[in-house]
């Protein structure tokens, strides 16, 4: 398992090895994380991501999928992009969806894993603009990083408000997950 870390920050200050985007299908940018990395690394960001949706991904980055690209200016050496639901409202999609939202952080680390990053700074998947509640979203989180077979030494969340940063402290205090 792990050594799985919460802070309250940016992550785009993050030195770390894998940077986890929160990115949308297009891979070219967005608001709220994806922005940021985007605007933090600099054109190159955007130019690799033009490369893999004109070759590998020409309909877009499917939901719960993760691929990387160099951190252009960013202190990470790679940014993993991943794609996470939205969230559908309590009810039966919602488990489906749930299931997206898992794998998303497990391929985002199957990824890292991959590269041979030793450390991975995660943001809350789908809780911003995509609505996903906090309280599922930390416990799906926290799952996923203590659940995967060979993940990196390091699983950092790195948590954009002290709300956030509470939220996923209690469900891994429920969960029995323990973190820094």
């Amino acid at each position: 398992m792990p050594r799985i870390e919460l802070v309250t920050g940016d992550i785009t200050a993050e030195h770390v090895d894998v940077i986890v985007n929160a990115a949308n299908s297009s891979l070219m940018g967005g608001g709220g994380v994806d922005g940021a990395i985007h605007r933090a690394g600099g054109p190159t960001i955007l130019e690799e991501c033009r490369m893999l949706r004109a070759t590998t991904f020409r309909a877009g980055l499917p939901t719960g999928e993760a691929v990387a690209t160099g951190a252009g200016r960013l202190a990470a050496r790679w940014i993993v992009h991943t794609v996470g639901p939205v969230w559908p409202g309590p009810g039966p999609e919602a488990d489906e969806r749930r299931l997206l939202l898992a794998a998303a952080y497990r391929n985002s680390i199957g990824v890292a894993a991959g590269l041979g990053a030793a450390s991975v700074a995660f943001p809350a998947i789908s809780a911003g603009i995509y609505g996903w509640p906090a309280d599922d979203a930390a416990a799906v989180a926290l799952a996923a990083a203590a659940e995967t077979a060979e993940p990196p030494a390091l699983v950092r969340f790195v948590l954009f408000s002290a709300r956030m940063h509470d939220e996923f402290r209690r469900v891994a205090e429920r969960l029995g997950v323990e973190v820094a």
